[in-house]
């Protein structure tokens, strides 16, 4: 689980890490200031300028990027118009031209190639490297 995830996890530990430390040199300058008036630090007045501290810059900076990378992601991702890459027209142009060189073959060949690089069924899954890698007629298509 932590390999698989291992971005995520770092993601969070440098989260947790900048927060712990946003929140750690918050407090030691709540007190310096404090004292500066000649006052007792007071852990409610420290927790509701640090909370309002901590939540504007989440506003300012994690939620603008927070939208930008995992809402282009999503959108991408579904094939939204705006950003779809226009793979399907030259997908369907490169299924043409197999057909019309692989004669009776050309259905199995698509088929093949869509199933190793998981095309069936929605969404691709992860880019199959070893085709390109394999030589000789164990190649998709016997292709050399």
């Amino acid at each position: 689980m932590f390999k698989k995830y291992a971005y995520a996890w770092i993601t969070v530990g440098f989260f947790l890490f900048s927060l712990t430390g946003h929140w750690l040199f918050g407090w030691f300058a709540f007190v310096g200031e404090q004292q500066s008036h000649g006052q007792a630090p007071d852990i409610n007045a420290y927790l509701m300028e640090m909370g309002r501290d901590t939540f504007e810059n989440w506003q300012s900076e994690f939620l603008q990027l927070l939208w930008q990378v995992v809402g282009l992601a999503y959108f991408l991702y579904i094939g939204s118009p705006s950003s779809k890459e226009n793979d399907d027209r030259a997908e369907a142009k490169l299924d043409a031209l197999i057909r019309l060189n692989a004669g009776e073959n050309a259905e199995a060949i698509i088929a093949e190639i869509d199933k190793h690089f998981m095309r069936t069924g929605g969404h691709a899954g992860p880019y199959a490297h070893d085709l390109e890698t394999r030589r000789g007629p164990e190649r998709i298509g016997g292709a050399t």
